[in-house]
């Protein structure tokens, strides 16, 4: 009797048996690996007006949601006020845990802590931002970049020039972070640690002015390194009426008083100027 199989066949079970013993040998490696679950290297700390939700394994009269007081002080059935304030979750429920067994409450209690709503560790973002506010810090370090992305980012009228105002060891804290070089450093402390309670603003982005005969008069964002020729050129350009000849820069002083100037095409602008374009006399 042949017992030969068509050679298209052979080939399909040969193949689904090596892919078959890959996939468990790559489960088994996965398994292994120690950074198959990444985990956490930092945890939230509870902070003041932070809500709770607590529970006991098999004691349900002892689960309880409640806010961290201004103090810090958490109120728990049977053992009274609990210092949870600067505590992570995991050493909230072991504090918890310690006053029921020392009490003799519970045995050997399980406790489980989890954060609802957090309210203690917040900073605030003002100004030329999309979605000013104020923003729960979730995790135990979040930078500055981060922060913004919560706000939305800076509007289109912001500056590239951030403030960050707070308190570090007792100290006023402040820093002005220049986003561009930012992003283009290598170093990491360069994106500031938000802290509890810091005020992040952004200010307006310096302007320039521009009127006469160009096709869009008005305000216009300064950029870096804005000449005069470049400043025409947002503006639109010149009208048909309009003439190069005789452009008139006007210019604060450091004494206040404003100078008008005939400035030429590759002259750098500074926050302030007004640009005024003569009509052309022919």
């Amino acid at each position: 009797m042949r017992t030969d199989f068509p050679f298209p066949l052979l080939l399909r079970v040969a193949l689904v048996l090596i892919m078959g013993l890959s996939a468990v040998g790559a489960s088994a490696q996965q398994a292994a690996s120690p950074t198959a679950e990444p985990t956490s290297l930092s945890e939230y700390r509870i902070g003041a007006g932070d809500v709770l939700k607590i529970s006991v394994y098999q004691n349900p009269d002892l689960s309880l949601e409640a806010r961290v007081s201004d103090t810090g002080l958490l109120s728990f059935p049977l053992i009274g006020s609990v210092r949870v304030g600067g505590l992570t979750t995991v050493q909230a429920e072991r504090a918890i845990a310690d006053g029921l067994r020392n009490g003799s409450f519970v045995r050997q209690p399980q406790v489980n802590v989890l954060v609802v709503q957090v309210r203690g560790n917040q900073a605030s973002v003002l100004g030329q931002v999309n979605r000013p506010g104020r923003f729960p810090l979730e995790v135990a370090e979040l930078r500055l970049t981060d922060l913004l992305a919560m706000a939305g980012g800076t509007s289109p009228v912001g500056s590239d020039t951030v403030t960050v105002v707070g308190i570090r060891n007792g100290q006023a804290f402040r820093r002005e972070v220049d986003l561009p070089a930012l992003f283009r450093s290598d170093k990491r402390d360069d994106d500031v640690s938000i802290a509890d309670g810091d005020v992040v603003y952004v200010d307006r982005a310096p302007m320039i002015y521009i009127y006469g005969e160009v096709q869009r008069p008005g305000t216009l964002r300064l950029e870096r390194g804005m000449s005069v020729l470049q400043a025409l050129a947002a503006g639109g350009g010149l009208t048909l009426r309009g003439t190069e000849k005789g452009i008139q820069l006007h210019r604060r002083g450091p004494d206040g008083k404003v100078e008008i100037v005939q400035p030429l095409m590759d002259d750098r602008l500074r926050e302030g100027d007004v640009i005024f374009v003569r009509e052309s006399l022919f």
